[in-house]
């Protein structure tokens, strides 16, 4: 619903400028800086529920969305959110499967997707002018912009959605990927997503393999490290999606797109530096640290603060500032446990074989395995993760669950 009592900040900027004196810059309520998947639902929350507000979309490259595909779990929204979403969801499946060394199970939850494709179009087409791609920003400051060229937007707040920023605040481990959409010369068989195929070789890290099958002879297939450093190495990460489907029995046809990316894992930190080192400047999405801490899926965060900033009724830059603080600091309190299991699996024990804590973890009960993915677990559920027999040495657990610092991690021996 919109908020009641919002409307647009007073524009000072309209006044009929000094005969000779150059124009004002135009004047927004509210500038969003990079086309990723926070400021894209930001923006299309707002101009469906806040119509009224000069919002403006500012993407570099000739598309908002990049070259993704963001996933999540019915369970990771509620149905108000499911619906809202809907127009952007390219799959759904009713269930999902997960393969270990000698173990496999299939889970009945839904799971969909979003394709960076379908992004662009809905979102473009709802924003019209109200988007520019092709945008190169050179400086910003929370209310201003400065284009490549010198042109200069002003606005009541700008947020920053560029990707994650770089500081010694956070101790992070990393989940690289490199996946491949591929047509293949007969169907595959696939009848669910499998989100987890950790059965293949590790290579030095938690490995797993993650297809998304979107039609009969069609499917991404993703080869997936957690890993201690964000560096990849693209070759051999295509030549192990070769390795994989020659496994499977598949001949590939045509690779129809590529992707990649490293996804921040936390596994301690410093939220009030954080925040204090954006000093005063809005920010969204990874820039703003809201994500998963242990999955790396950021989309259930970007839909909770689209939701939250559509319902402000003062959008003013230090109003966001707080607000968007505010949720980052709330999910950062509701993660402590998921940056307990990240510090247990990247420090505790070896990395080829960190495969046993996610093995162990999807033998328990699929309530909890849904609540860990919504990031709400109980206290019951967090007892239940961390009895019985532990799959890394209890000595090293035990000393990686008492670092809490960066600088501890950073030196942990």
């Amino acid at each position: 619903m919109r908020s009641q009592g919002a409307g647009c900040i007073v524009d000072k900027l309209h006044a009929v400028p000094t005969p000779g004196a150059p124009a004002p810059a135009p004047r927004y309520d509210l500038i969003l800086v990079g086309g990723g998947l926070a400021n894209g639902l930001i923006a299309w929350r707002l101009r469906s529920e806040r119509p009224e507000l000069k919002i403006l979309l500012l993407e570099a490259d000739d598309a908002i969305g990049g070259n993704h595909t963001w996933s999540f779990h019915d369970g990771d929204l509620d149905l108000n959110q499911r619906v809202w979403l809907a127009p952007l969801v390219g799959c759904r499946w009713p269930k999902y499967e997960v393969v270990f060394p000698g173990y496999a199970r299939t889970l009945e939850s839904g799971y969909a997707s979003i394709l960076s494709d379908d992004f662009a179009r809905v979102i473009g087409d709802a924003l019209g002018p109200a988007l520019r791609t092709d945008a190169r920003v050179e400086a910003i400051t929370p209310t201003t912009v400065r284009l490549a060229g010198g042109e200069q937007l002003v606005a009541g707040a700008v947020i920053d959605g560029r990707g994650a920023q770089r500081g010694t605040r956070l101790a992070l481990g990393y989940q690289t990927f490199l996946g491949q959409e591929v047509r293949l010369t007969v169907p595959h068989g696939l009848t669910a997503p499998v989100i987890m195929d950790a059965s293949v070789a590790q290579q030095g890290g938690y490995r797993f393999v993650y297809l998304l099958p979107f039609g009969p002879d069609r499917v991404l297939i993703e080869d997936t490290h957690y890993v201690d450093t964000g560096v990849w190495e693209p070759e051999r990460l295509r030549a192990n999606i070769a390795a994989y489907a020659r496994t499977r029995g598949w001949t590939v046809a045509e690779v129809l797109r590529e992707e990649h990316g490293s996804l921040p894992i936390v596994l301690a930190g410093d939220i009030d530096g954080f925040w204090s080192d954006l000093d005063g400047q809005p920010a969204s999405g990874l820039r703003a640290g809201l994500f998963h801490a242990t999955t790396g899926y950021s989309l259930p965060h970007a839909v909770r603060l689209a939701e939250r900033i559509a319902g402000l009724a003062d959008l003013s830059a230090p109003s966001l500032f707080a607000a968007i603080r505010a949720e980052a600091r709330s999910a950062w309190k509701d993660q402590a446990f998921f940056r307990l299991l990240n510090r247990m699996l990247f420090l505790a024990g070896s990395p080829d074989n960190r495969w046993r804590v996610m093995a162990r973890f999807y033998r328990l009960p699929a309530p909890l395995i849904e609540r860990f993915y919504a990031a709400r677990l109980h206290l019951f559920d967090k007892l239940r993760i961390l009895s019985g027999k532990p799959p890394v040495p209890v000595r090293a657990a035990f000393d990686a669950a008492r670092r809490l610092h960066p600088r501890q991690i950073r030196n942990f021996e």
